[in-house]
C-alpha cells in the first residue's frame, strides 16, 4: 500500500486550498465521501467577506465579525482572519479566478446582515462556491492522489505514541483499504445532515467530528449551531438556500398578508444577524403561520440569483409572482474539532480545518460570508505549516498489527430519518431542558454507538454513517444541555438571556469526558487598528 507524507479527508474549500498549497515535492492523498463536488462550499450562494472596498478596513470587519457571533471568539483568531481576507481575494485574482465586477470594473461588493458595509465579493451572481471550487479544482496539482466515493471509519492511532498514523476506509463495493501518513487532516465540513432541515450537501452528517472524538480528540462547543433564516419550503420540506444575499439587495420577510416581520424585531431589520431572524422565523412558524421572501422590489432578479431562480423554478415556484416560501434550517457549526491556531488537534498527527473544525473565528454565531473566508485562510495556513513539517520529518514503515479489536456487527441502530426528526424538534432553533433530556435518553438507548471501540471493518458504511451521526448527535445534546443561558445560535427557552458567567466558558468533550473551560488563550490584549 502506497505511504503518503499528508492525507486530506474532505473536498470542500478547505481541503482544495489546502491541497493546492502543499508543496509538490511531497505525496498527498486527498479522500472524499461522494464525488468532489459534494460539499457545501460548492452550493455556497454567498460570497467571500474582505475588507477591500475604499471605505471599509479589517477593523470594521473584525468588529462586526464580534457582534455577529456575541463576543465567544479567539479574538486573536479573528484579527487574523480579517487582515488576511484582501490578500486572499488577491490571490485568487491572480490566479486567474474572475469576480464579479461593477460597471467601473472595480469589484461588486454586496452587503449581507450583521455587515456595517459592503464588503461581499461573488463569482455568477449566487454561485460564488460553484466557482471557487471548480477554479481550486482546475489549478489542483498532478502530484496528489484523489479517491472519491470513499468512507473513512477509522483514524489508525499507534498503540505506544497514540499519533494518528493513518486511515482506514471503505470503497463504493464495501472493500475494506488502509492508508499510511504522517500527517491526517480532516475537512469534512459541519453536521447538517443530522437535522430534518438543512441547507447541507446530504453526504454532511458530522463524520470528522465522530472520527476525531473517537480518536481521543477533544471537541469544542458543539451547542452552537447556525441555522439559516431562509430556505426554501415546499410541501413540508425544505428544498435549498435562498441566500441571504436576496435580503441584502432589499428582499423583505413578510407574513401572507405581506407584514414586515422583521421591522420591530431589530434595528438591522431583514439583516439582522441569523440567530435573531431564524429565531424570529421560527416563531411565526411555530404559531402556524407562512413565512415568505417578498422579493417583488428586486430588478432582473434571474440575473442576480440565477441559482436561486433555478432552484425555485424546479420545486414550481413562479419568481414572477414576488415570493417565496422560507423556512429557516441547519446551516453552519461553529463549534467542532479543538485545534490551535495552525489546525492542530489534541492528537499528534491529527489536523482539522473548515467548519469541522472550532478554530474560534465565528463565536456563538457565524457572520455571513466569513466560512469561505475561513476555509481559504485556514487551507494556506496549515499548508504553510505542513510543508515545513514534511520537509524535516522522516517516515519509518508501519509495523502495526490491526486485526487485534473485536468485530461486533449486532448493534443497534435508530432510523436515520426518526434521528433527524427527533435532533430539529429538540436541538434546532429554540431549545429546553426538557425536550434536550428527552432527545438524550433517546439517543442513550443506542449506548453502545457512543463508545465505538470495536471494530467496523465488517459493518457497512450505511450503518457507520449512521454510527457516526448518533456519536454526532449525543456531543450535541449533551453540549447544548449544559449551557444554561441564550448566547447567538443557542437558544434556551428555558434560559433566554445571555449570562455573562457563560461568555467565556467552553464546553469540551472528550473520551475523557466533559469539561467547562476557560481557554488559556489572551483574548482580551488584541489591538486592532483602523
Amino acid at each position: 500500500m502506497k505511504r503518503y507524507q499528508c492525507i486530506i479527508v474532505g473536498s470542500g474549500i478547505a481541503a482544495m486550498q489546502l491541497a493546492n498549497h502543499l508543496s509538490n515535492r511531497f505525496p498527498i492523498l486527498l479522500i472524499t465521501k461522494s464525488g468532489l463536488r459534494s460539499s457545501n462550499s460548492y452550493r455556497a450562494q454567498g460570497g467571500i467577506a474582505a475588507a477591500i472596498g475604499k471605505n471599509d478596513a479589517p477593523s470594521l470587519h473584525y468588529e462586526d465579525t464580534i457582534h455577529a457571533g456575541c463576543d465567544f471568539h479567539n479574538e486573536k483568531e479573528v484579527l487574523d482572519l480579517v487582515e488576511k481576507g484582501p490578500s486572499l481575494i488577491n490571490e485568487l485574482t491572480q490566479s486567474g479566478l474572475r469576480f464579479d465586477e461593477n460597471p467601473t470594473g472595480q469589484f461588486s461588493l454586496g452587503m449581507e446582515g450583521a455587515h456595517s458595509r459592503n464588503r461581499i465579493v461573488h463569482c455568477g451572481g449566487d454561485a460564488t462556491g460553484k466557482h471557487v471550487m471548480d477554479h481550486l479544482m482546475t489549478t489542483l496539482s498532478s502530484h496528489i492522489d484523489v479517491l472519491e466515493n470513499r468512507l473513512v471509519y477509522e483514524l489508525v492511532i499507534h498503540p505506544l505514541t497514540k499519533k494518528c498514523i493513518g486511515v482506514k476506509l471503505k470503497d463504493d463495493l464495501g472493500n475494506n483499504e488502509v492508508y499510511w501518513s504522517d500527517h491526517v487532516v480532516l475537512a469534512t465540513g459541519g453536521v447538517g445532515g443530522l437535522f430534518l432541515f438543512t441547507s447541507n450537501d446530504p453526504s454532511i452528517t458530522g463524520d470528522g467530528i465522530a472520527l476525531a472524538y473517537q480518536s481521543g480528540a477533544e471537541i469544542l462547543d458543539m451547542e452552537f449551531i447556525q441555522f439559516h433564516p431562509t430556505l426554501l419550503y415546499v410541501n413540508g420540506q425544505t428544498a435549498g438556500l435562498i441566500s441571504e444575499a436576496v435580503r441584502g439587495e432589499g428582499a423583505r420577510l413578510v407574513d401572507a398578508q405581506g407584514n414586515a416581520i422583521m421591522k420591530d424585531v431589530h434595528l438591522l431589520g431583514d439583516l439582522a444577524p441569523r440567530h435573531v431572524v431564524a429565531g424570529e422565523l421560527f416563531k411565526q412558524r411555530s404559531m402556524g403561520r407562512e413565512v415568505y421572501l417578498d422579493i417583488s422590489m428586486i430588478n432582473a432578479i434571474e440575473e442576480k440569483f440565477p441559482t436561486i431562480t433555478a432552484i425555485c423554478q424546479a420545486q414550481g415556484i413562479s419568481i414572477e409572482d414576488g415570493k417565496i416560501p422560507v423556512a429557516p434550517g441547519c446551516h453552519f457549526l461553529m463549534g467542532g474539532i479543538a485545534v490551535d491556531t495552525v489546525g492542530r488537534t489534541t492528537v499528534e498527527g491529527l489536523y482539522a480545518i473548515g467548519e469541522t473544525a472550532a478554530t474560534g473565528v465565528h463565536g456563538a454565531n457565524r457572520l455571513a460570508s466569513n466560512s469561505l473566508l475561513e476555509g481559504l485562510h485556514y487551507g494556506k495556513k496549515l499548508a504553510a505549516y505542513l510543508n515545513e513539517q514534511m520537509l524535516h520529518s522522516q517516515s519509518e514503515p508501519m509495523k502495526i498489527d490491526l486485526t487485534k479489536r473485536t468485530t461486533i456487527t449486532n448493534y443497534s441502530l435508530p432510523d436515520k430519518q426518526q434521528l433527524r426528526e427527533k435532533m430539529m424538534a429538540y436541538a434546532g432553533i429554540i431549545r429546553s431542558q426538557l425536550e434536550l433530556e428527552q432527545l438524550r435518553a433517546w439517543l442513550n438507548d443506542y449506548d453502545s454507538v457512543g463508545r465505538i471501540d470495536f471494530s467496523l471493518d465488517d459493518s457497512s458504511s450505511e450503518d457507520i454513517q449512521l454510527l457516526f451521526m448518533v456519536q454526532t448527535a449525543k456531543l450535541i445534546a449533551h453540549a447544548a444541555l449544559l449551557r444554561e443561558e441564550s448566547r447567538g445560535a443557542h437558544k434556551r427557552e428555558d434560559f433566554p438571556d445571555e449570562d455573562e458567567r457563560w461568555r467565556k466558558i467552553h464546553i469540551v468533550q472528550s473520551k475523557k469526558g466533559i469539561e467547562m473551560r476557560v481557554p488559556h488563550r489572551e483574548y482580551d490584549q488584541v489591538e486592532v487598528h483602523a
